[in-house]
């Protein structure tokens, strides 16, 4: 059965988005980069066209093909993640150098690319089949950018 693989279209940041990505991910590397072979629009011969990549094993295309297209929030990558030193790690990593903070624990990197930091703990909360302490945490993320486990616990028990 063949894996769907995420395809990304950038200006021409494909190379710069992908080293960051690999960089701040456990177990992700680049795999390969493909060149322009001759001057194509927009695009200089020898130029980077695709950077395939791994996260954490789920393999990503970045193309750089002009800026035609922008990405939005109507594509994004959710994170696990399992307490607040990783929540805190990769907000901190994608939101730096240009990145910018939204609601709920939503982001967009640098490159524009949308990402949902979403720490185990809001999700056991909010699904709670205590739908009064859910509703509570639910309220308190709702108010909250970068999620605080800490904040959400507090709502959660009644404080």
């Amino acid at each position: 059965m063949p894996k769907i693989t995420p395809f990304l279209w950038f200006d021409t940041q494909a190379e710069d988005a992908a080293n960051l990505y690999v960089s701040i991910f456990p177990n992700s590397r680049i795999t390969s980069v493909s060149r322009y072979a001759r001057e194509a629009p927009g695009a200089a011969a020898g130029q980077v066209m695709t950077v395939t990549f791994e996260i954490d094993g789920q393999k990503v295309t970045a193309l750089n093909a002009g800026p035609m297209f922008k990405l939005s929030e109507a594509f994004s990558f959710v994170i696990d993640c399992d307490g607040q030193d990783e929540v805190d790690h990769y907000w901190n990593a994608l939101t730096a150098n240009g990145g910018q903070e939204s609601q709920c624990g939503w982001l967009k990197d640098r490159f524009g690319l949308s990402r949902q930091v979403t720490p185990r703990q809001l999700i056991e909360m909010t699904t709670s089949p205590d739908r009064e302490a859910a509703g509570r945490a639910f309220q308190a993320m709702m108010g909250m950018k970068k999620i605080d486990i800490a904040a959400l616990r507090a709502a959660f028990e009644g404080g």
